[in-house]
């Protein structure tokens, strides 16, 4: 293993890999339904990195030390064979944790499969328990009983199982305080996104973003709240557990504060570009390289070129000017979050 780091001395330990950039939703702060209509012209299949270079990859990137893969799209499970894609990564040396970001819509169905292929968490997403909001903010493409559904599959499979809300004020922040209740009830930590401004297509505001603290303070109606350590160094979920012991919440708060200080994750989207940021508008082309007669290192030598000279810090940096400078900006659906 040879371990890289970047101009702020941040190890890269972490990759995402978007494996479509095709979604059975339409959420408004990711593909909203009037930029990805029914005219979108999503990625052919020969520009989208196929299952083998997507190993071939993840093996290069171990060398590294990345010992966490994240599959994501697009809605990942819209992708055929999916499970056939865990099983190959399980089967890298060095790959120590395989977790999935999905909409839940297909879960049910396909739970087992990924568990028994070697994934070892699920992070669903699912921004209210009542179904007109939920319809609202999806593009009315699905039902919350089929996303609870899909949880509850991943559950009874043996797949550790978080959900993730999106807050945006004035279209979902009566659900805090129910999604809460409900996820405490059922033993599943629950984790609030403040609402980013990732890409440039989801018209945000930094006057819809619902923060970190009015979150907390709403959580605390039901039970007082606190603060406690990460699990790991550089985790972007700001823990608190329920002070009666039963359960934990978390916050994602790129708004509000920063984690860039400790962040080591890479993302690779589905037709195979290399960011080094969420935020980021430009991104290295490695199915160029994957699809040439370059050798692992020299692909390798690439790859660790880019991390090395990496001083991506935009959470620490964003003002509302930058912020609404985003013409340009990857959108979340290639690259996940």
């Amino acid at each position: 293993m040879n371990p890289i780091y970047d101009q702020l001395k941040r190890p890269l330990r972490d990759l995402r890999i978007s494996v479509t950039d095709r979604c059975n939703f339409r959420c408004s702060y990711c593909m909203p339904e009037e930029i990805f209509g029914p005219d979108f012209a999503f990625l052919p299949n020969d520009k989208i990195l196929s299952f083998e270079e997507i190993e071939r990859l993840v093996k290069i990137f171990v060398s590294f030390g990345v010992k966490k893969i994240r599959i994501t799209g697009g809605e990942p499970l819209m992708r055929r064979d999916l499970p056939v894609l865990v099983r190959m990564i399980r089967n890298i040396e060095g790959v120590e944790d395989i977790a999935m970001t999905t909409n839940g819509s297909l879960l049910k169905k396909y739970a087992r499969p990924l568990k028994e292929a070697g994934l070892d968490r699920v992070s669903v997403s699912l921004d209210s328990l009542d179904d007109e909001r939920f319809f609202a903010m999806n593009g009315r493409r699905g039902k919350v009983k089929t996303v609870l559904a899909g949880i509850e599959a991943a559950a009874e499979a043996g797949l550790y199982v978080k959900v993730n809300m999106v807050v945006q004020k004035g279209k979902n922040t009566e659900d805090i305080l129910p999604m809460a209740q409900y996820f405490k009830e059922k033993k599943h930590i629950l984790r609030f996104i403040e609402y980013m401004d990732v890409g440039s297509s989801n018209g945000w505001r930094l006057d819809d973003v619902v923060s970190k603290k009015s979150i907390v303070e709403e959580v605390s109606k039901i039970v007082p709240v606190k603060p406690v350590a990460p699990n790991y160094k550089g985790e972007v979920a700001t823990r608190f557990a329920y002070e009666d012991g039963d359960g934990e919440v978390g916050v994602i708060s790129s708004v509000t504060d920063s984690f860039c200080g400790n962040c080591s994750r890479a993302r690779i989207s589905a037709e195979g570009k290399m960011y080094t940021c969420l935020f980021a508008t430009e991104g290295t082309d490695l199915r160029s390289l994957l699809r040439s007669d370059l050798s692992d290192d020299d692909v390798a030598a690439q790859i660790a070129a880019v991390w090395e000279n990496r001083t991506d810090r935009y959470s620490d940096e964003r003002t509302e000017q930058t912020a609404s400078r985003r013409k340009g900006r990857i959108e979340m659906s290639h690259i996940g979050g």
